[in-house]
């Protein structure tokens, strides 16, 4: 559609930091893209890194635009910029909103709508997803620190959570004892 592909563009915005700041920002190196991925939460750098392990995801960029519209009559214009733009190896697109559940206001939610109006105008999926659940943040933590919680033999660990992966007998005792 656009000569420019969105995963190779860089942040149309810039993370703020401050002193006092409450959530936690960062940059993720990314295996999917070879390049850093920002981050502005612990839950934001969760789907980071599930989106990372996903085979399907060959490039992820956050903050990747900004949508900018008037609505209900007002004359002060409301922006929005979402989280992460996701190319998937089939050319199939995913824009990324990342806020938990009980953190989303009702402004919030309006502009949720319209960006995933203005994706689908264009072809796009959208998702506003939430804190992952515990059986996937568990499995991810095994499978990026090699099953190790620092109590025991991490090889075994390790071992018993790639068995659980390929559904091996064993497979669940590595990823109980992390999590």
């Amino acid at each position: 559609m656009w000569p420019v592909r969105f995963e190779s563009a860089g942040q149309v915005r810039v993370f703020p930091s401050y002193r006092g700041q409450r959530n936690f920002s960062g940059w993720y190196w990314a295996a999917t893209s070879a390049d850093l991925v920002g981050y502005e939460s612990w839950v934001e750098l969760s789907h980071l890194m599930r989106l990372d392990a996903e085979p399907e995801v060959c490039g992820v960029v956050s903050q990747p635009f900004r949508l900018s519209w008037r609505y209900d009559g007002r004359s002060r214009r409301v922006s929005h910029t979402p989280d992460y733009f996701v190319r998937r190896r089939d050319g199939r697109v995913v824009v990324l909103d990342v806020r938990p559940d009980e953190l989303v206001e009702p402004e919030d939610a309006v502009k949720f709508a319209a960006t995933a109006v203005a994706c689908a105008r264009v072809g796009w999926d959208y998702e506003r997803v939430g804190v992952l659940g515990p059986v996937l943040a568990a499995n991810r933590e095994c499978l990026i620190n090699g099953g190790s919680d620092d109590q025991g033999d991490a090889r075994d660990d390790r071992d018993r959570c790639r068995a659980g992966v390929r559904g091996e007998a064993g497979g669940h005792a590595g990823a109980d004892r992390v999590g």
